[in-house]
């Protein structure tokens, strides 16, 4: 009689004694599949075969780090965690898909919390605190009607499209359950967004309630049966915005919107937006043209409904078409006694370059040729004032004011000219994951200066030019404004160095990086 080596029994004991500890068995890494017996855990992740999407738990940013001016508390709120759909190649973490938006899960119960496919063939998210196994959020739809299967050959895989599909064996073609069915904020390319007319289900996006918090936000949009596309102020209830209430405008729906993609170069030949209506369903898809780009739909926490284009040249996300164009449409956006300054024309590059010359031809006229403006250098002043940011250090130390604070604040308002954008602005990111997410202020001439030194200059021209710039003029007025910041006003050019420069009679150097701004970088 044939007989096992002792070494190889010992391997065979340890390993069933192994399995009976842990009946499920940990997924692995990039893989795209999640099969009955296997669990997710923290740390462990689900990668779509193309690696664009992964799945797994995580994390957003404590409200302790985030900048007390924002927030008028200081009191932190326990770590929450989510399980959600992010893309996975863009450093800046942006999801696009929450399970449990409603149900985050503490930070000390988190490390017994599991995402598993559960013995009646649904996906559920459960922890074993206390010993007994509590389920925080479940797909609930497969087997309500019957009982417990004996074989669980259900399978749930992580598509290409960012799709989480939970199908009933891995043979099946048909999903029971799918993400792109329950989106929260985010409409994917390849998701279809309308309702089902003969079970009457529909598909609603719900904005988060903050950049930090994916709960269910206060704006919702779906397609409606008699109104067409809705957008609507959830408490107190108000639509706010109608587009396409008859069969006739949702057909004309989607070629004006092929005719304002085509017309932007970035969007051009990048997606194709379709209509279906039949007997069953009617819906609104977009599928993308293009598999190395990466964009989504979002409705934004503002209200607007916003088509975001990841831009590799500035590592950032931007946005390509809003509706409602006005932002102040949304009801509670931008509060009592505003104005919308949504139409206002965007200045073209010669326009904003002229502008920037004359100025700078005027104060060249004030500091020089001026005869009936003088300055009187007795410092009997015990105040100032000004915009903070845009003070010269003379302002604050104390010493003599010369010409030069002039030079100072043409360099800042230059910088503003140039980017569109207010040089002290809250940040505001899809990086959810890390600080950068949180609403500190954002110094733009720190990162003037750096881009300037990268060769970097496209990143610091206003994204609304959509590139219609003169490189040579933009680089011109970028180093112009830069030695205009300087920390020492001997570094300083005089205005007419400045107005040489911008006429193209005179060369200039790259600035070097005043120390203040090295300051702030670090």
């Amino acid at each position: 009689m044939f007989s096992m080596p002792p070494l190889y029994i010992l391997s065979l004991g340890l390993l069933l004694f192994h399995t009976t500890l842990w009946p499920s068995f940990f997924v692995a890494a990039n893989n795209d599949t999640l099969m009955a017996g296997q669990v997710l855990a923290v740390g462990g992740r689900i990668a779509s075969r193309n690696a664009k999407f992964a799945l797994g738990f995580f994390q957003f940013q404590p409200a302790s780090t985030i900048s007390k001016s924002s927030y008028n508390t200081t009191s932190p709120i326990p770590s929450l965690w989510y399980l959600g759909i992010w893309f996975n190649k863009i450093p800046v973490c942006t999801y696009v898909w929450v399970a449990n938006r409603d149900q985050p899960i503490a930070d000390p119960i988190i490390n017994q919390t599991r995402f598993k496919i559960s013995s009646d063939g649904n996906l559920v998210i459960v922890n074993h605190a206390a010993n007994n196994e509590s389920i925080v959020w479940s797909t609930r739809v497969v087997n309500n009607r019957t009982h417990l299967r004996r074989n669980n050959t259900s399978t749930a895989v992580l598509l290409n499209s960012g799709n989480l599909a939970l199908k009933e064996s891995p043979s099946s073609d048909l999903p029971v359950w799918q993400s792109f069915d329950y989106p929260t904020d985010v409409i994917l390319p390849g998701a279809k967004f309308g309702r089902n007319k003969v079970t009457g289900f529909s598909h609603q996006a719900i904005s988060m309630k903050s950049l930090i918090d994916p709960g269910p936000g206060s704006y919702s949009y779906e397609l409606e049966q008699t109104k067409g596309l809705v957008l609507k102020r959830l408490n107190p209830l108000v639509e706010y915005w109608l587009y396409a209430s008859s069969t006739k405008s949702s057909f004309n729906l989607v070629p004006m919107l092929k005719a304002v993609l085509d017309m932007d170069p970035r969007t051009k030949g990048l997606m194709n937006p379709t209509y279906v209506n039949n007997d069953q369903e009617e819906y609104y898809m977009y599928t993308s043209l293009d598999e190395s780009s990466s964009f989504f739909i979002l409705l934004d926490i503002s209200g607007q409904i916003k088509l975001n284009l990841w831009s590799q040249d500035n590592q950032s996300w931007q946005t390509i078409y809003a509706i409602p164009d006005d932002p102040c449409i949304p009801p509670a956006t931008c509060g009592p006694y505003t104005k919308s300054n949504a139409n206002v024309v965007v200045l073209n590059w010669n326009i904003r370059y002229q502008i920037s010359l004359g100025v700078a031809r005027g104060l060249c006229y004030l500091h020089q040729g001026c005869p009936f403006v003088g300055r009187d250098f007795s410092r009997i002043l015990t105040s100032f004032r000004g915009t903070v940011g845009y003070l010269a250090p003379e302002w604050l130390t104390g010493v003599a004011i010369t010409p030069k604070v002039d030079v100072y604040g043409f360099g800042m308002v230059l910088l503003e000219i140039i980017s569109g954008r207010r040089n002290s602005s809250p940040e505001t990111s899809y990086d959810t994951s890390s600080s950068n997410s949180n609403q500190n202020i954002e110094y733009f001439p720190v990162q003037a200066i750096s881009k300037l030194h990268d060769g970097d200059l496209k990143s610091l021209v206003d994204p609304r030019l959509h590139g219609g710039i003169n490189l040579e003029e933009a680089e011109r007025v970028c180093k112009v404004a830069c030695w205009c910041i300087q920390d020492n006003e001997l570094d300083r050019p005089t205005m007419g160095e400045v107005v040489r420069v911008l006429e193209g009679l005179q060369e200039i150097d790259v600035p070097p990086i005043p120390r203040l701004l090295a300051a702030i970088a670090e």
